[in-house]
């Protein structure tokens, strides 16, 4: 069982990782903020494909009913 940690939100965890753990590891922080970079540049696309998948069900559950 893994312990939660109560309150904690996820602009916290962006700022730990994006201005704090550069003091503590550079190298480190580097390889995080690539990463967190690409995500960022890629979740506009997620979420077109989420909608594109919601209609597309959608869609199909109409021509059932028909």
């Amino acid at each position: 069982m893994t312990s939660k940690i109560p309150f904690l939100k996820v602009t916290s965890v962006h700022k730990d990782v994006s201005e704090r753990l550069i003091h503590i590891n550079k190298a480190l922080a580097i390889e995080v903020r690539k990463i967190l970079d690409e995500n960022k540049a890629e979740r506009h696309i997620r979420g077109g494909m989420a909608t594109k998948l919601k209609y597309s069900h959608d869609a199909s559950a109409k021509k059932d009913v028909s």
